[in-house]
């Protein structure tokens, strides 16, 4: 019998869960209940996603900012020059309330027009129609203001970052570059604060005469007096909690999803695949922004997400091999061809306009954008049908 739903996903609502649940019996309690009440019947290679704030929550995992200055005081014992934080209250504020703590004097070094994942400091025309080059041009604080204005506000969050961080940590200083080599003129010793690039901008300033280099990621990675702390990421993937505390990216998500997977297995009778998931990869038109904050999308997932799809493009082959054939017989052959189909198409002109991206980033992508960010209450997902396509029966 033809299949006639695709992909179909569906969010979970779950209890609110603290400090020291036993969260694996929450998410598969949850998901029962829910298939259960709706008589919707798992199949294989369905997927369970569950958001990484519920993993690091149930074990605890938080910083406070004493933690964080203390880790630093071990590590800087002068000016620290900070490269290329991003612009955010909750990503990135607590973080440098911790850092300013450490009393060591600081020099932010802010890329512009915008930070790694987008968040803008100025538009792009106006750095054209005042002739300033990015690639090039080291601004001040004072040439940021006097260029730009005395008040420079995000157009979504309403803030201004400069203040905000100026506020954050009053011993600092505010500078403007892309080139992270220019932090050098200010100290030697610098924190990498950006997320994706970071192990190239450790490199070049390595290879530039800096002394001390550390990022994010070399921060928090053991407790510090019975905090939490993420061995691999450090403070990367960490979210506010409050004022004075950080939740970090959760420890052994490989380990709670291969748990995860087994009871849903022996449940079901199916393979089903399961994953963590942090922010997706995608890009905001009208804020500019790349949503991508956290070092991975995926810290932890099971064998069946590894790789990326294998799909030809229907429409290409619509209108190429198909165009003359009737609407049954052009189908059936479209059918055919997916059955057929090589192991491997990469390069091949039937794949042109399908999305070459891994399995763990596409469905985290879907997963964030079904959960959001506020008061849905459902940080689980499950998909179905993701792995079918038009011959599927």
């Amino acid at each position: 019998m033809q299949r006639y739903f695709g992909t179909v996903v569906r969010g979970i609502r779950t209890p609110i869960v603290k400090k020291g649940d036993k969260l694996d019996d929450i998410v598969y309690d949850s998901v029962i209940q829910a298939v259960e009440s709706e008589d919707i019947k798992l199949r294989d290679k369905d997927v369970v996603a569950i958001t990484e704030s519920l993993v690091a929550r149930a074990q605890g995992n938080y910083v406070t900012t004493d933690d964080i200055a203390t880790d630093v005081k071990n590590k800087y014992q002068g000016d620290i020059g900070m490269v290329f934080p991003i612009l955010s209250r909750n990503r990135f504020s607590v973080l440098l309330r911790g850092i300013a703590k450490s009393g060591r004097k600081l020099h932010i070094l802010l890329s512009y027009p915008s930070d790694e994942v987008g968040n803008h400091l100025m538009d792009e025309k106006e750095l054209y129609d005042k002739k300033i080059n990015p690639y090039a041009d080291v601004l001040e604080e004072a040439d940021y203001r006097r260029l730009f204005g005395e008040e420079v506000k995000h157009p979504f969050t309403g803030i201004d970052y400069v203040t905000l961080y100026k506020e954050l940590a009053p011993n600092s200083e505010i500078h403007f570059s892309n080139d992270p080599k220019a932090i050098l003129k200010y100290t030697k010793d610098v924190l990498v604060c950006s997320i994706h690039t970071r192990e190239l901008v450790k490199q070049e300033l390595k290879d530039a005469g800096a002394q001390t280099v550390y990022a994010l990621d070399d921060i928090m990675t053991e407790s510090i007096n019975g905090s939490g702390y993420n061995e691999e990421f450090g403070l990367l993937g960490s979210n506010l909690s409050d004022t004075e505390t950080v939740k970090l990216f959760p420890r052994d998500s490989q380990s709670f999803v291969e748990g995860l997977q087994k009871r849903f297995n022996d449940y079901a009778g199916k393979e089903i695949e399961v994953m963590v998931y942090g922010d997706g990869a995608f890009k905001d038109p009208v804020g500019k922004i790349w949503e991508l904050a956290d070092p991975v999308v995926s810290p932890g997932h099971t064998k069946g997400l590894v790789g990326q799809p294998n799909e030809l493009k229907i429409k290409y082959i619509a209108d190429t091999e198909l165009k003359d054939m009737s609407t049954e017989d052009a189908s059936q052959a479209m059918r055919e061809r997916i059955t057929k189909k090589d192991a491997d198409l990469t390069g091949r002109n039937e794949t042109l306009g399908t999305t070459p991206r891994r399995l763990t980033d596409l469905l985290g992508s879907l997963c964030d954008l079904t959960s959001g960010s506020g008061d849905k209450g459902t940080p689980v997902i499950l998909i179905q049908g993701y792995f079918d396509n038009f011959a599927t029966e």
